[in-house]
């Protein structure tokens, strides 16, 4: 929520976000061509947003962490285009797009925040793309893990220790990677100093390291 709203401003708020029951592991949120009516904020727990290809297979399109916003795939043409899945128990708010629509009008900094969340996922989207571009393997988990370092940072929580709610399948569907690759890309950076693994826990012991290799550096 925008810090610059009124106590009054963000019982408003508050009275329009709607908490539904707890998404258990592998349950959908909404899938893909359901008609979009909300934007979703996740407060605990993990999902991941998928599409399916032309030959049905599943492409893994992006992890939301607690705090972060989705949904707002649908808003250009009213029905959404991924499906989105619990990699995890996760609860969400549901907010009602009409409805912050009502309320953003009478609240400019709500509308400005909003924007500002609309803005952020168009870079992440791009970052995705940069991600994806690099060649080598254990570049684009450099990356991916700095990207949730930061995120984590951002909420006040541990930049260098954090758990990964994503599989290895699903970490390999998301960078284009096979599993085995993948299990050897982290098996080479802890092998480096760069990170410790400890199954999902992953405590980041070289982040100027970790940079370095994300762009793709010798």
């Amino acid at each position: 929520m925008p810090v610059s709203l009124h106590i009054d401003d963000i019982d408003r708020l508050n009275q329009i976000i709607q908490r539904g029951k707890p998404l258990h592991k592998g349950e959908y949120l909404f899938r893909v061509n359901d008609p979009f009516t909300s934007v979703y904020a996740v407060r605990s727990g993990a999902v991941k947003t998928i599409t399916i290809s032309e030959n049905g297979d599943e492409q893994v399109t992006g992890f939301y962490l607690p705090g972060e916003v989705l949904g707002m795939d649908g808003l250009a043409t009213n029905i959404h285009s991924n499906s989105v899945l619990a990699l995890e128990t996760s609860s969400l708010c549901e907010i009602p797009f009409n409805r912050l629509e009502e309320l953003s009008v009478q609240l400019p900094s709500l509308q400005r925040h909003f924007l500002q969340l609309m803005s952020r996922e168009i870079t992440q989207e791009q970052q995705m793309i940069t991600m994806l571009n690099k060649n080598n393997a254990e570049s684009r988990i450099a990356s991916l893990l700095l990207s949730i370092s930061a995120r984590n940072s951002s909420r006040n929580l541990s930049s260098t220790t954090f758990i990964l709610p994503m599989s290895r399948t699903d970490l390999g569907n998301f960078l284009g990677l096979t599993i085995e690759t993948v299990s050897r890309s982290f098996a080479r950076l802890q092998k480096n100093n760069l990170v410790n693994v400890d199954k999902k826990e992953i405590t980041i012991k070289d982040i100027a390291a970790l940079q370095h290799l994300a762009k793709g550096s010798d």
